[in-house]
């Protein structure tokens, strides 16, 4: 084992794109487009804040160890160059796994909470969700979501930093167990998370209008209710293949079916334009 650090750094560069070969030791290999869209555009906004890390090839190119995401969505923009980290050496298959690896499980985490904590300063500092949302190149229901992470009560806050439920069935629940009072129902809030964790977006939504429709019924009558679902209004709309093509994309990133998938967007689209009250 070797005593001093793994890597040394050549240089920090901006290098051609077209230079750049994908590598083997890639960690992530699923989901790599999701939300790649609005990484582009927020790197269009404010720049590459981490550079992509390389090594130098015999042949003047360079394969890419870390940041595929990084460099896609450069790709995406139609950039030239990206700023890279070039190593001293080439690395091993076995070593590029390491520093893939490494970099990811440093930025996994700190990259959901750092964007919690920018969007909710931008606000204090803008006072308006589509101006924090123009300002880092984010969607205008993501900043909104962040911006409200912080009003979680703990509990639910930590069942999102832990992976256990996502930040939208959280403030679905919390929004449904605001008593008349105006406090939150703690012990109802986490029961809805919890039964709500596997639902699709628009049965949760459905859940929600049922829960809050029954303000005097019990909580367990309120869930057994809301299983029951109310029904929905079927539209059917055609797509050109491209939307459709997109839609598809959007959807299975988001681990859900094309219909909630276009349910959402709709709904989001519809907030952002005033047409639905924000919750």
């Amino acid at each position: 084992m070797s005593s001093g650090p793994l890597t040394k750094v050549k240089s920090i560069e901006e290098i051609p794109l077209d230079k750049i070969v994908l590598g083997t030791a890639q960690v992530r290999t699923r989901n790599v487009a999701k939300d790649l869209d609005e990484l582009a555009e927020s790197i269009k906004k404010v720049g590459l804040l981490h550079p992509i890390i390389v090594h130098e090839l015999e042949d003047g190119n360079y394969e890419l160890i870390s940041g595929q995401r990084r460099f896609l969505a450069h790709q995406r923009i139609g950039a030239k160059t990206i700023k890279a980290l070039i190593l001293g050496r080439k690395m091993s298959e076995t070593e590029a796994k390491k520093i893939s690896l490494t970099e990811n499980f440093v930025r996994l985490d700190a990259s959901r909470l750092d964007y919690i904590d920018a969007c909710t300063f931008l606000f204090k500092q803008y006072g308006s969700v589509p101006a924090v949302a123009n300002e880092l190149g984010l969607s205008y229901a993501k900043v909104s979501e962040y911006i409200k992470y912080d009003q979680l009560v703990p509990p639910l806050r930590e069942m999102v930093d832990k992976n256990v439920i996502k930040l939208k069935t959280a403030l679905r629940a919390q929004q449904a167990a605001i008593k008349e009072d105006a406090t939150i129902d703690e012990d109802a809030a986490i029961a809805l998370a919890k039964e709500m964790r596997t639902m699709s977006s628009d049965r949760q939504k459905r859940m929600i209008s049922v829960v809050t429709e029954n303000p005097e019924a019990s909580l367990t009558e309120k869930i057994e209710l809301g299983k029951k679902q109310a029904s929905v209004i079927k539209l059917n709309v055609a797509l050109d293949e491209n939307l459709h093509t997109s839609l598809k994309r959007y959807s299975d990133d988001e681990g859900t079916t094309e219909d909630d998938a276009a349910a959402t967007l709709i709904e989001e689209g519809l907030e952002t334009k005033g047409y639905i009250k924000k919750e």
